[in-house]
């Protein structure tokens, strides 16, 4: 028993998938132990937090004039330092139970094209909020790594993980990316897409939890079986009085057909660009989908037919990323072999 607890105590290493939309935060030992909205509400001019994570997405769209609710990242990399570093300290402190002795050993998940600045900002944050050593894991493969693909081995592996502000297409062959491609499009692009669809035909403005509904409920990549509706709600522009109005899949469809499109290119011209010994072992095996936006429906219908290859999706296509990141804390040569380097 004293051994246990003192092994809770050493192995507090976390492996966490800083994404757009969520914050994913694996924990060595216990699995994936936190998955919260990457928001942070802060009391408006000052940098002063509130509250981060649910709790503050709920307020998005809601709040008062004297608070405002942020998401820290943009595109997959942090755009707001400071918030971002809070919003990590608070997490990282949330899972210790508030100890701040606590100094853990932390893998962290970045975009595949991330700049030299961007690594240093992420690096950065993480040091300020607690870590003893900081890991840089490109998140293709850490997906690749939670999906179970055998990335060690001399064969090709497709994986495309679209998050909620980039799109990652890698292909992986001897624990190595031999081509990967990271488009700053996901699912945030299609919410904002659903915003402007709204605003422009029926002169309704929605905020962007409802667009998120929407791309959830009705919301489809491919014609679905059979048709949905959903009743929306929202402020009448002309008007400026609460207004509820009826739409349907296929206009959804329409809307984001545009983000749709580049994610469909993407993952074409990684196949223009793979090559031919790696590309043979991809029809063979398919192409695996990893990340939140890859569950919008019909988005697999959609790749096999442009494609014609096997469309697999991750066993947890939300935390694969967050799952690949904490099976490298136990096995830090493969860690070491596939960190990015300064």
């Amino acid at each position: 028993m004293i051994f246990d607890s003192l092994m809770g105590l050493f192995s507090n290493d976390l492996a966490v998938d800083l994404g757009t939309a969520n914050t994913l935060v694996y924990v060595r030992g216990k699995g994936i132990v936190l998955n919260e909205p990457s928001v942070v509400a802060i009391k408006k001019d000052t940098t002063i937090v509130l509250s981060v994570g649910e709790e503050a997405k709920q307020m998005l769209g809601r709040t008062p004039g004297n608070i405002v609710a942020i998401r820290p990242m943009k595109d997959g990399v942090i755009a707001n330092f400071e918030i971002a570093e809070a919003m990590l300290s608070y997490f990282i402190q949330k899972i210790h139970n508030r100890k701040r002795m606590i100094r853990p050993r932390i893998i962290v998940c970045v975009p595949s094209g991330i700049t030299q600045v961007e690594k240093r900002a992420v690096k950065d944050s993480a040091q300020q909020a607690g870590a003893r050593e900081v890991y840089l894991v490109e998140e293709p493969m850490a997906a690749a790594v939670g999906a179970n693909l055998p990335i060690q081995e001399p064969s090709g592996n497709m994986i495309v993980d679209i998050g909620g502000g980039t799109t990652e297409v890698a292909v992986i062959s001897l624990a190595g990316i031999v081509y990967s491609l990271s488009v700053r499009v996901g699912g945030d692009e299609m919410d904002e897409s659903i915003i402007q669809h709204i605003k422009r035909k029926y002169n309704l403005l929605i905020g962007e939890r409802t667009a998120e509904a929407i791309k959830i409920n009705v919301g489809s990549a491919f014609p679905l079986p059979e048709p949905k509706h959903m009743d929306i709600k929202g402020r009448d522009l002309v008007g400026g009085i609460p207004k509820t109005i009826s739409i349907n899949d296929e206009e959804i469809r329409g809307c984001m057909s545009e983000t749709i499109s580049t994610i469909v290119q993407a993952v074409k011209t990684a196949l223009e660009e793979t090559p031919p010994e790696l590309a043979a072992d991809i029809v063979d095996r398919g192409i695996v989908l990893a990340g939140g936006g890859s569950l919008l429906a019909g988005l697999d219908s959609l790749l096999r037919e442009e494609t014609r290859l096997p469309i697999l999706y991750a066993e947890s296509p939300l935390g694969a990323v967050a799952t690949g990141a904490g099976k490298m804390l136990n096995e830090l040569e493969l860690l070491r072999h596939v960190s990015l380097k300064d």
